[in-house]
């Protein structure tokens, strides 16, 4: 068994970003020499997330419509209260959709479907610089 991890940097242009991020994680795995196993792909923040979708424009721009009605900009979030920086609905959404994903390793190959794409998806108000972690445990 072997654990290997890898650090992706990326500059976002804030709210709504979505990237697909399936071919960096891809080369991390073929990085990694592990064959079969299980990778882990995991944003550091809580205002970010992690998730598969067919990354095409009209549903990166449902997924921006839906969860405007799930976690609306406007609502008056606690949070705003406590820091002023109105991204109370980033925090909520990126709860939701979650930080990670799993996805199964065979044959050094991500067990993806054939529209099945990785994902990072930028929730907050302002650009940022984010850390991806890619941890690939097998053999």
């Amino acid at each position: 068994m072997a654990v290997w991890s890898s650090e992706l940097s990326m500059k976002t242009k804030g709210e709504g970003d979505v990237v697909n991020i399936t071919d960096v994680v891809d080369s991390a795995v073929r990085s990694s020499g592990i064959l079969n196993g299980i990778v882990n792909v995991f944003v550091i923040g809580s205002t970010a997330a992690i998730t598969t979708i067919e990354h095409e424009p009209g549903l990166v721009r449902d997924i921006s419509d839906i969860l405007d009605r799930v976690a609306p900009r406007n609502h008056p979030y606690k949070h705003h209260e406590r820091w002023g920086d109105y991204n109370g609905h980033s925090h909520i959404r990126a709860a939701l959709i979650g930080p990670s994903i799993s996805v199964p390793l065979r044959g050094g190959k991500l067990l993806l479907g054939t529209w099945q794409q990785l994902v990072f998806l930028e929730l907050d108000v302002r650009p940022r610089d984010r850390k991806v972690i890619v941890t690939v445990v097998g053999e």
